[in-house]
């Protein structure tokens, strides 16, 4: 049980990837802290959790959306008197609605986006920092796309977030570098037969993409004891190997 005794945080965990690695990771000995705006979600993941065996999680529900910094402030209080400390955060939570021309696209929606995609990440980082360093090893994991680096047409609001949050992370992972305590990486999942997946692509045949549960090695690898050392590195699952 490699990460037994291992608190960790992940964003979105309702949704298809982070149940996924809530689950994955708790299967190894973590302890799950799920965070979701959507009670039912939540408390699907908690029941699979529990019926794998795995540490019993904790269900926090909370609206990235709509949260205010005295909320995020809460949420690291309360972490802090259960736990005392944190070791891993994984940002997995993500606003999408559809591929846009930008000239058609709302005041509103690129307000939302970037404010789930990449502000609620930024105050997540910086009130839970104080926990994640009182670990003497700790993990951050934001999760990006691999249509980050090439900007394609449409992507609108969600491509400026992923090209953001990818260099967000690199920031970060630079920044905490020299302490060898907290490193920072980023996870591409590539296409996965997952919800997200199909929002974007409802068309596409998903018969032919891998699981959402082929993405657990690399989340194992990513708050293992195996990428103790390795930050401000993106890993990409299509070719991710242990």
């Amino acid at each position: 049980m490699p990460l037994s005794k291992q608190v960790i945080l992940i964003t979105g965990a309702g949704g298809g990837l982070g149940s996924t690695a809530a689950l994955a990771l708790a299967k190894r000995g973590a302890h799950i802290i799920l965070l979701d705006k959507l009670i039912p979600k939540l408390e699907t993941v908690y029941d699979a959790i529990v019926a794998a065996n795995a540490p019993e999680p904790i269900m926090y529900p909370f609206d990235l959306a709509g949260a205010d910094e005295n909320d995020y402030q809460e949420l690291a209080d309360r972490i802090e008197g259960k736990y005392g400390a944190l070791q891993g955060l994984l940002h997995s939570a993500v606003e999408f609605s559809h591929f846009t021309p930008v000239p058609q696209i709302s005041t509103k929606d690129w307000a939302k986006t970037l404010h789930v995609n990449v502000n609620a990440p930024f105050l997540l980082c910086r009130m839970l920092l104080p926990l994640l360093q009182k670990s003497p090893h700790a993990s951050i994991v934001f999760t990006s796309d691999s249509s980050a680096r090439t900007a394609p047409a449409y992507s609108g609001a969600y491509g400026v977030s992923k090209i953001a949050l990818e260099g967000f992370a690199k920031i970060l992972a630079e920044e905490l570098e020299a302490a060898n305590t907290v490193r920072v990486n980023t996870l591409i999942p590539g296409p996965v037969d997952s919800p997200f997946r199909t929002r974007a692509y409802p068309a596409e045949d998903k018969s032919r993409l891998p699981t959402m549960a082929s993405l657990a090695p690399a989340y194992i690898y990513l708050f293992g004891p195996q990428s103790l050392g390795i930050t401000g590195q993106t890993v990409d699952a299509r070719t991710f190997h242990l």
